[in-house]
């Protein structure tokens, strides 16, 4: 009987330079001496490091039952920093336990910090390895191990892996140029770590047939293979599986794990697929699916959070790096919040609800972001008042293939790689992806964002008990006649209804259906009488009564809604 073989899947993420494919190599060899024997085969093949994929095999640990069989460690090595964010993100749901690799002498750089944001959206184990160690002076190696293991302890602290273990390391002592013959420290203590962190990692078979193929190559007589890890669902011999990005579909002809023909294999198994009349070269790395499952859109909704170590506000109309399912395209914001009435209200995971009406914000609302005048009337204490979701519309500067449900992270890629910042700003799940090009006109009108509009405005003069004539609230320019019968207040507390134009320089008629106050009459009578009274006499009489007057006029409020995708610009109020 072929030993039971489990899969557990390691990122090994960290900065440039800080030794991680030198580690993924040290940590399959060490294990190759003591566990490969049983399997010549592997070592034979050596390391397949140009996939980013080496394995390492050892023993079941206790945890996982006891009885004949295998743990193999796959360490998907994740080089560079935006094949990383992709990798990751393309492999987040396989990754098991994530491998941060610090280099000793240098701590927490750029990337390291970044590979902890993405590592907390992914995953949820964490193995911390201070690798170089043989860079520090043998006198004073344990002590300056010891003061970076407190300093990693704190900066965890605060992170859902606070607590995990920190194991010092020398990969390649002596580095690259060192001879073969330098044996590696701490590597067999680290394999020991991996083994207790190791756990059944939760698998699920339903839901489409998703694959990152990272191989693909010929052999004679038998077909084209693509070896690659499922991202989701599961496969069977005689399936069918369409590459999306040449919208090809085959049938599955033979497959193959662990050098071993298989029928089926699942999430989370790394799978070699044959098929058939197929040319490798087409594919090189990219994704298999179960026909059709895919969708290739050209905007998105999604819901979001912001990244706490990003600095900067999230503002609407910026541009981001948009990464998606297994690509990263550039694309444009547009960030909207509940209605402040719903501000509290909980909200159904991974659905998006067109019935109900959205706030639009200039920005994605953080407790240091300035509060814009919409929020402004919900706070009593100046407190910011923040939703529990909030809401993003993607532009895509060109069209993305991804699943329906999908990881989406937005981060500033064009920002220099030795700045210290954290270039991730944002991560959600894509909840509505938009196919037709003319989403614009076919689609965005059912989104009901909208902005709250205030025009401010004063009354000019009485016309009669009834109505009075308005200055100031619109330009010469404005078609006035799009806001007869909209409501207005006055700021003496009476309600009016806008009725139509006055004259040719922007003045209007009010209507003031219960009438005017005594008291508003007293008040617009004196300013008007003392206006043409300072008409005649001198320049410095008008002057005061210029201030009077200003200190007095009766302003006139228009409050409306108008929704931003509303191709006729209603204007609405409550």
């Amino acid at each position: 009987a072929v030993p039971r073989v489990l899969n557990f899947n390691v990122g090994v993420l960290g900065h440039i330079d800080s030794g991680k494919t030198a580690l993924a190599r040290a940590l399959s060899t060490t294990g190759s001496t003591a566990a490969f024997d049983r399997a010549p085969q592997s070592r034979a093949r050596g390391i397949t490091l140009d996939l980013g994929f080496s394995c390492l095999r050892t023993d079941l640990p206790p945890q996982l039952g006891s009885g004949p069989g295998e743990l193999q460690f796959t360490l998907v090595d994740c080089p560079g920093h935006a094949s990383l964010i992709r990798t990751i993100i393309g492999g987040a749901q396989i990754i098991d336990l994530m491998m941060l690799v610090i280099d000793v002498t240098k701590g927490m750089q750029t990337q390291s910090a970044e590979c902890l944001v993405i590592g907390q959206i992914a995953c949820q184990k964490m193995v911390v390895v201070l690798n170089k160690i043989d860079l520090l002076p043998e006198a004073k190696r344990q002590s300056a191990i010891e003061k970076m293991t407190k300093k990693m302890q704190k900066t965890l602290e605060n992170t859902k892996f606070c607590g995990c273990p920190i194991v010092a390391v020398a990969a390649k002592p002596g580095g690259p140029e060192a001879p073969e013959s330098e044996n590696p420290l701490g590597v067999s203590e680290l394999i020991e770590v991996l083994k207790s962190q190791a756990y059944l990692p939760s698998r699920d078979p339903s839901g489409h047939f998703l694959m990152a193929v990272d191989h693909c190559f010929s052999i004679k007589g038998q077909g084209t293979v693509m070896t690659g890890t499922i991202l989701s669902g599961s496969v069977s011999l005689g399936d069918s599986v369409e590459i999306p990005a040449l919208k090809v579909t085959k049938k599955v002809k033979s497959m193959q794990m662990f050098h071993t023909p298989v029928t089926y294999a699942m999430q989370g198994d790394r799978v070699g697929i044959c098929v058939t009349q197929f040319d490798p070269k087409l594919l090189e790395r990219g994704l298999i699916c179960t026909p059709e499952s895919l969708h290739t859109i050209h905007a998105a909704i999604i819901s979001l959070k912001k990244i706490q170590y990003f600095r900067g506000a999230l503002q609407t109309k910026a541009k981001f790096h948009i990464t998606v399912g297994h690509e990263t395209v550039m694309g444009r914001v547009m960030f909207f919040s509940p209605a402040p009435a719903d501000f509290n209200e909980e909200i159904q995971e991974n659905i998006f609800d067109f019935e109900k009406d959205y706030l639009y914000q200039e920005e994605y609302l953080s407790k240091d972001s300035n509060s814009s005048e919409e929020n402004k009337e919900n706070d009593q204490a100046g407190e910011v008042q923040l939703p529990r979701q909030q809401w993003a519309l993607l532009e895509f500067e060109k069209p993305v293939t991804c699943p329906k449900l999908c990881l989406v992270i937005g981060s500033k890629l064009d920002t220099d790689i030795h700045a210290n910042t954290c270039r991730l700003a944002f991560h959600g799940v894509l909840l509505q992806g938009m196919e037709d090009k003319n989403y614009m006109e076919t689609f965005l009108p059912k989104l009901k964002v909208y902005k709250l509009k205030h025009k401010e405005g004063q009354v000019e003069r009485v016309m009669d008990d009834y109505s009075v004539i308005g200055r100031s609230l619109f330009k010469k320019e404005t078609n006035i006649q799009i806001f007869v019968g909209l409501k207005v207040k006055l700021s003496t507390g009476e309600d009016g209804i806008i009725d139509g134009g006055f004259g040719q320089s922007g003045k209007f008629k009010i209507r003031i259906p219960d009438g005017l106050k005594p008291d508003t009459k007293m008040l617009l009578t004196v300013a008007s009488k003392k206006k043409s009274k300072a008409g005649k006499g001198d320049a410095t009489k008008e002057d005061e009564s210029g201030k009077n007057d200003s200190a007095q006029p009766v302003t006139i409020s228009l409050l409306f809604k108008r929704y931003v995708f509303d191709t006729q610009k209603k204007m609405i109020q409550s």
